[in-house]
Order: structure tokens, then sequence, then C-alpha cells
């Protein structure tokens, strides 16, 4: 789940649910937020300026991950990793920058320099060890309804466009679940089909999730074939829907919906016909 975004703009931490400041005060998250951005310019001024010294490309794409672990015995882990063009670069450990396994003589040089400042060294330490777990610890509270929901999915089979002849493209339905994390694969028995193709998982405007799940096969060999689901809300079973299964529901759906209408229309003709012969 998503509960921030940054402007990259205005410099601006955006808050995405009403929850997100979790216990911080206005204060502590405005000083956090000048932190972020003084290093956000301070990174791209630096990189620019030493990016022939250290031999990298520039202009680059550099991805950071930082963030905290949080175990139940109170034990608390800060983490920053740093990839380079797509790749492990170096991290962050024990108070310094350390080059990743596969990583070239590049990120030793970078680690090298950047080992020379102390002040940001010290701040990425407080800021992983300290400040982190104690925004999340708080942030964990104040958003627990939101964050211990289940809504269980709604699950339904059909078919798609036909890929090719003598072909079926099998689509399996999920809806409405939360929170996001789901599987859903195509199976024959306990066998799962490698040909399941899943879609993007959608947002609903009430929060909840849909997925789409699909299987081309020749139209001989849907028999036997089932989409499982699995989702935290299901308390460990899986939801099993059988194809075939859902094309005599909607036989059983027509047989009773068919003599349903002719008799209210029956009922209608009688009705209309008794008040006529009422009128003297």
């Amino acid at each position: 789940m998503q509960t921030h975004g940054w402007d990259s703009e205005s410099g601006t931490i955006i808050f995405l649910r009403s929850w997100s400041k979790g216990n911080f005060s206005d204060e502590e998250l405005i000083d956090l937020e000048l932190l972020f951005r003084v290093y956000f310019i301070g990174l791209t001024r630096e990189t620019e300026e030493y990016a022939d010294q250290l031999h990298l490309t520039y202009p680059m794409e550099i991805q950071v991950a930082a963030g905290c672990e949080l175990h139940s015995s109170d034990i608390a882990k800060g983490f920053l990793r740093a990839a380079y063009q797509g790749s492990d670069f170096l991290s962050f450990q024990n108070m310094s920058w350390v080059p990743s396994l596969k990583s070239d003589s590049r990120a030793q040089s970078a680690c090298d320099l950047m080992n020379q400042y102390e002040a940001i060294r010290e701040t990425v330490h407080s800021l992983t060890a300290n400040t982190c777990p104690r925004f999340a610890l708080g942030l964990f509270d104040a958003g627990k309804v939101d964050l211990q929901k289940q809504v269980r999915p709604v699950a339904w089979l059909s078919s798609g466009p036909s890929p090719g002849p003598g072909r079926l493209l099998l689509v399996c339905h999920v809806s409405g679940f939360y929170p996001k994390p789901v599987w859903v694969m195509w199976m024959r028995g306990e066998q799962e089909q490698q040909g399941t193709r899943r879609g993007d998982v959608l947002p609903h405007a009430d929060g909840t999730w849909y997925l789409q799940v699909t299987l081309d096969v020749v139209a001989q060999e849907a028999a036997g074939l089932s989409c499982r689901v699995r989702h935290s809300s299901l308390g460990g079973r899986d939801m099993v829907l059988y194809w075939g299964h859902h094309l005599s529901m909607y036989l059983i759906l027509l047989a009773v919906t068919v003599p349903l209408i002719l008799l209210i229309v029956v009922a209608l003709w009688f009705k209309k016909r008794c008040s006529y012969q009422d009128i003297p």
C-alpha cells in the first residue's frame, strides 16, 4: 500500500492517506521535507560534478531504496541500497558506504568518496535506524484499521475473444479484494498451467482491487481446467472455479428466469383481460 509520494516540482511530501502523518508533528514533517529537498538537490549536483572522475555515464539512472525492517523483538534494522543503470551499485552498512558484490571498481571509488563525508553518514544512519522505525510504528498505529482490513474477492469465469480457429481464451475475473496481494492461477488438477497470463491489478473507486487472468487453450482441452484464487481474506482456503460449471449456472439461471418472465406476462395479460370484462 502506498502511503506517501513526493512532488519533485515543489519539493514536498504528498500524503496519500488521512493517517499518512502517523504520530509525527507538523514541525517534524517540515524538517524531514526540508532535509529530503536539500539532499535531492545535492545528490543531483554532486553526481553531475563527480561523474567524469568516477567514470560514470551522464546523464544516468540511479535507483535508491531506503527504509527499515521492524521485528517482533522490537529490533529495527535500517537499510539503504542504490543501483546504477539498473544494476546493484552500493549500500549503507554499519555507518559506511560499501560496494555491492557484483559492482565494479567505480562503486568502490564512489564509496571512498562518500565515506569522507561524516556528517552525511551520521544523517543517513539516524534516518534509517532511528527516524524510520519511530515513524513506521506511528504509521501502523494510526492506519491499523485500513492496514488490517480484509475484503473477500468475488470471482467468475468468462470467455474472451477467440485467439484463433479451434481455440478458447479463458478469462478468470477476481474483483473487490483487499489488500492488494493476490495469487491467481489456471490449473488442471494440482498442475499450474504455464500459459497463464496475468493482467495488471487495477484499483476500484472504493479502494478494493480487480485482476483478470487468462489462458489460451485448444477448445477440446478446456474441460477439467479451473481457476484458483488465494488471498489473505480467505483464511487459508483457496477459491476454485471450474471451467464448464459457469455454463451450467447460466443454463440454470435461464431455466429459472424464462418461466418466471412468462408467468409474469400471463398474469398481467389475465389481469388486463379481467379488467376489461368488468367494464359494463
